[in-house]
């Protein structure tokens, strides 16, 4: 979502805070802006709708300088996109950023409005009349840190908030409840951000806040307190450098680097998991001990977007080699079912972030009723990991576009070399079958690099099919869910309608779609279920349906001539298979958005890490 950066710092951190906001961009943002604390002791702000490029030609128009600011991308939840909804938003002494959703907002605004003039949209503005309202015309930093902490006990909803008061140079107040917050620790400076990369350029020292944790910080120290008001020690932590993971390098846009990143992203997860010379797989860190495998009697799965197919995937994997029941769900879902949940079974979330507000508030659910948690992360610190049993760690690296592609395989991993733990455990697999599944396992990076040489041949294909408005995608098994996952990046990056299905239930209603101007990519690998897939195929090829087929070499020599086109990826174990379909179709979706002229790395309307429901 939004992304937040606070700086004291000891010159002018104009600069600074714009710096910081680049390296937030992939978050997803529609406007952005910057305030500081000049040399008569006010606030000066700037504000732009739109990219980056807008609030630094606003700055350049008007500059503005000082040693102590805030900056902020907003992705629009209340109130339009506009230079005026845009933070940071001001009253009277306080300024401020938000990110999050104010849930009792409209109450606070009824009560608030005899007294101060709303001129935003925003339910962030709320935020800063409270404080205002607190501090009734006291000055000091005393007096903001009350003013301020009395306004949290108000607010219901998630947030991470940063605050500056006139006058006060050396203080910046922050929070944080749903959303993420970090102190950045520099010498002789502090920062704040919403996550470790906003305060990166800066220091390799953080401090993680907890939930409900609040901050006051000056430039020679930091002050945490819980959310009863009691002062608390967070640990320090030093978190690697993140500099080379944010540049383009050669490439295109982000999501094409990250593409091609996969071969070396799976390596470092699986690296994570197996044992290369012995093919044992062993799951990180205190997972085995703390999960107790062999007592598992059910798995419950819970993740969001692309992180639920993967799980989808995986529901294949854990049934067919551990033997036992799997259910899977959609976050933002699952907690309003009231699902029966099981004290013997282990509830497993997936998240790229650990952030996201949905899965958060499942796992929790779960956590109260007694189960078993574990999360497949790519931010070992972030709150999700912190709070389940046992992290399932992914190795992906910093993930910029907003399109997920090398955290999808990732999590594929993890989650692969999970079933075969699983297995293990349970007794339901042979010694021979785990040396098959993780020497397949162990093949995949070299095999990913291998489908990667299609993206020329994919290119071409592209530009056929980038005038389409609407796309099919069919698979069977293990491959309905790449389908799916494979109309959701088309969708997510050319803006194109397409839906994934499973190919079995072409015939009831989809086929009804099938014509010569809607392409149907099937993703069909020779496997057990290849006749049937072929059966379908034939029914969209009677109807005039342009098909794509993703195939192996088998696949295409029995397909023939049916498919218009046929993508033909290398031999490998059907275990692997789904890593291995995935490529092309995000290939595909990225080529044909490219074709488009779409924001590729950054599409409309859609954020990177998903913190508020």
């Amino acid at each position: 979502m939004c992304g937040i950066i606070g700086i004291l710092g000891d010159r002018n951190i104009v600069p600074d805070l714009l710096e910081s906001l680049r390296r937030l961009e992939y978050r997803g943002y529609d406007s952005a802006g910057v305030a500081v604390i000049g040399a008569d002791g006010e606030i000066d702000r700037r504000r732009a709708a739109g990219k980056l490029a807008n609030l630094d030609a606003a700055l350049k128009a008007d500059p503005i300088s000082g040693r102590s600011g805030i900056g902020h991308t907003r992705w629009a939840t209340h109130g339009a996109a506009t230079e005026g909804n845009a933070h940071p938003h001001s009253s009277g002494p306080v300024t401020l950023v938000h990110n999050g959703i104010i849930e009792n907002f409209r109450p606070l605004r009824a009560e608030l409005e005899a007294d101060f003039t709303f001129e935003t949209d925003t339910d962030t503005e709320t935020v800063a009349h409270l404080i205002a309202s607190g501090l009734k015309g006291q000055t000091g930093a005393d007096a903001a840190k009350s003013a301020f902490s009395a306004a949290l006990d108000r607010l219901v909803g998630a947030f991470a908030l940063a605050v500056l008061v006139d006058g006060e140079e050396d203080l910046m107040l922050g929070a944080r409840r749903g959303s993420p917050l970090v102190i950045g620790v520099g010498d002789g400076s502090m920062y704040l951000g919403s996550d470790a990369l906003a305060v990166a350029p800066f220091t390799d020292r953080v401090v993680y806040l907890e939930e409900d944790d609040w901050c006051a910080i000056t430039r020679n120290g930091y002050e945490i307190f819980d959310k009863t008001g009691a002062s608390v020690r967070r640990p320090e932590t030093i978190v690697q450098a993140m500099g080379s993971s944010v540049e383009k390098g050669n490439y295109r846009h982000f999501m094409q680097k990250e593409i091609f990143e996969q071969p070396e992203a799976t390596a470092r997860t699986i690296g994570a998991y197996l044992d290369g010379l012995t093919r044992e797989v062993s799951l990180p860190g205190n997972a085995t001990e703390a999960l107790d495998l062999a007592a598992i009697t059910n798995v419950q799965m819970v993740a969001c977007g692309t992180a639920y197919y993967a799980c989808a995937v995986a529901e294949y994997w854990f049934e067919q080699i551990a033997r036992i029941p799997v259910s899977i769900d959609i976050a933002s879902e699952f907690r309003y079912r009231e699902p029966v949940l099981s004290p013997g079974g282990l509830a497993l979330f997936v998240s790229q972030s650990g952030e996201t507000a949905d899965t958060l508030a499942a796992l929790r659910y779960c956590k109260d009723g007694g189960m078993k948690t574990a999360a497949i992360v790519n931010v070992p610190t972030s709150t999700i990991a912190r709070e389940v049993d046992a992290v399932l760690p992914t190795l992906a690296g910093t993930e910029v576009g907003v399109a997920s592609t090398k955290a999808f395989t990732a999590q594929l991993c993890a989650l692969a070399a999970t079933a075969i733990a699983l297995g293990r455990a349970k007794g339901t697999l042979t010694a021979e079958d785990e040396q098959r599944l993780s020497g397949a396992l162990n093949e995949l990076p070299r095999l990913i690099a291998s489908t990667l040489q299609l993206d020329r041949p994919i290119e071409k294909l592209a530009r056929e099919l980038v005038k389409a408005r609407d796309v099919l995608y069919l698979g069977r098994g293990q491959q309905f869910p790449i389908a799916m996952e494979g109309a959701l990046k088309l969708k997510e990056i050319s803006y194109i309608h397409a839906e994934g299905y499973a190919a079995g239930e072409l015939k009831h209603g989809p086929i009804a779609l099938v014509d010569d101007e809607t392409p149907v990519i099937f993703v069909a690998p020779h496997d057990r279920l290849f006749e049937k897939s072929i059966s379908n195929l034939e029914e969209v090829v009677a109807r005039r349906g342009r098909v794509v087929l993703v195939t192996d070499a088998a696949g295409a020599d029995a397909a023939g001539d049916s498919a218009a086109h046929v993508i033909q990826t290398p031999d490998v174990d059907p275990f692997i298979s789904p890593m291995i379909t995935a490529i092309p179709v995000q290939l595909l979706a990225y080529h044909i958005a490219v074709e488009k002229g779409t924001d590729v790395d950054q599409p409309r309307n859609l954020a990177k890490s998903v913190t508020v429901e």
